[in-house]
């Protein structure tokens, strides 16, 4: 327990929170060593302790949301609001080009994922590949994408 309770105190850096994570932890240890076959349990229960605390750390609940305010910000640059939509307008338009260069299936899952809202799932059925190729897809049209809207300098790297 001191082992899940130090990997948890240095990602949460909470020692309550880092005790109820420690229970979880444990709790749903019996189902994960019914599934999986451990030489090692003291690097395994380390790793798995880890993984735990960021998937809590990168939930959305963990999120904090500070507003905005305007008013208190300063900026150098002067901006017009028709400008910024008329950029805004030529940046959408450089994106549609690069989605239509992009392979058909790249192109077909991108749209599925960012324009449709749909899931891996989702995708996988509409389209008949398997998730993990729906992944790829969707990471390489994602890479892809971004080169090509650089090139257009839409990006400022």
């Amino acid at each position: 327990m001191d082992l899940v309770f130090g990997v948890c105190l240095k990602y949460f850096k909470d020692a309550e929170k880092s005790k109820d994570a420690v229970m979880e932890i444990y709790s749903e240890l019996c189902l994960k060593l019914r599934q999986y076959e451990v030489e090692n349990f003291k690097p395994w229960l380390s790793v798995v302790s880890r993984n735990y605390c960021l998937m809590q750390l990168r939930s959305p609940r963990s999120l904090r949301v500070t507003e905005f305010d305007a008013d208190v910000m300063q900026t150098e640059q002067i901006t017009h609001p028709g400008n910024e939509i008329l950029e805004r307008e030529a940046d959408f338009d450089k994106l549609e080009e690069c989605i239509a260069l992009l392979p058909t299936d790249q192109r077909q899952s991108i749209r599925l994922f960012y324009l449709e809202k749909k899931c891996y799932n989702e995708i996988a059925g509409i389209t008949g590949f398997e998730w993990s190729k729906v992944r790829s897809l969707i990471q390489n049209g994602k890479r892809n994408l971004k080169i090509c809207l650089s090139s257009k300098g839409v990006f400022d790297d």
